[in-house]
């Protein structure tokens, strides 16, 4: 094989300020990718940020195929998921969280005053299957700002 044929790939820095801002969503969950195929040579991982304002939540949904892991910067979010989504997991400042294929949940802010951020990283990609959604009071100990 001639180095002709062999392609370079170097570390790639995606600058604050210059995400990749046109990834799937989910309701009040906005979510920008440093790391991505859509805007590096990454092929297996999507890598991002994910926010909800006080008192935002996303739509039911799920990940497809992706394994999809967290680590929260700040805040208080939950996670809840289950039958009707009455079940439920708390994260704060410096948690991690796995959420496994496929598993229909609901990403809430539960602070009415602070942001929820949040870094995810998801392989294969940033599948985002929105679900039908639910009413606000379904949710226990949910309230919106």
């Amino acid at each position: 094989m001639s180095n002709d044929s062999v392609t370079e790939v170097v570390p790639v820095v995606t600058r604050k300020g210059f995400e990749y801002q046109a990834t799937a969503q989910s309701g009040g969950a906005k979510r920008v990718s440093g790391v991505s195929i859509q805007h590096t040579p990454a092929t297996k991982i999507w890598y991002g940020k994910v926010t909800n304002e006080p008192g935002y939540r996303s739509l039911p949904h799920h990940h497809g195929e992706a394994e999809t892991g967290g680590y929260v910067l700040t805040g208080h979010g939950r996670i809840y998921f289950g039958e009707n989504y009455t079940e439920f997991v708390d994260m704060t400042e410096g948690d991690f969280v796995f959420v496994p294929p496929y598993m229909p949940h609901v990403e809430v802010n539960m602070s009415l005053t602070d942001e929820l951020v949040w870094l995810t990283a998801r392989t294969p990609d940033n599948i985002v299957v929105n679900l039908p959604d639910v009413d606000d009071a379904s949710l226990e100990g949910y309230r919106r700002a």
